[in-house]
């Protein structure tokens, strides 16, 4: 359920690189309070969170993301999802890494109700 495509990882991105460039967050920019976010592609947040932060003086160095979900298991699609992500980001593929872990059957993760995604990212001024 997500006012947008509710794409947790690009969201978690979106969040790290308007953190680290001291620019807000996710929910001040795009919030689902406004009709035009609904289904929006979360390719859009990433998108205007870079161009925020290289207005700012940014490039992102890299990024740290770790997943925690129960199912599916992610392990077959990594890959797939760092190539994905360097593209959208601008960045080389060894610069993007992508983690997954389960709830180990504790809590909202582990019994498959929640979805939760961390992320770090790098940023350097330019």
């Amino acid at each position: 359920i997500g006012h947008s495509d509710a794409d947790v990882v690009l969201h978690a991105v979106t969040d790290a690189i308007l953190g680290a460039a001291s620019l807000g967050d996710i929910g001040r920019l795009f919030p689902d309070s406004d009709p035009r976010y609904k289904n929006a592609d979360s390719k859009l947040f990433v998108t205007e969170a870079m161009r925020l932060a290289r207005n700012n003086g940014f490039v992102i160095g890299n990024v740290d993301t770790t997943i925690s979900l129960e199912k599916p298991l992610l392990a077959p699609y990594i890959e797939t999802m760092r190539l994905e992500l360097a593209q959208i980001l601008g960045i080389p593929i060894d610069r993007v890494s992508i983690k997954s872990k389960t709830g180990e059957q504790i809590g909202p993760i582990g019994h498959n109700r929640a979805i939760a995604c961390e992320t770090i990212i790098l940023l350097t001024e330019h």
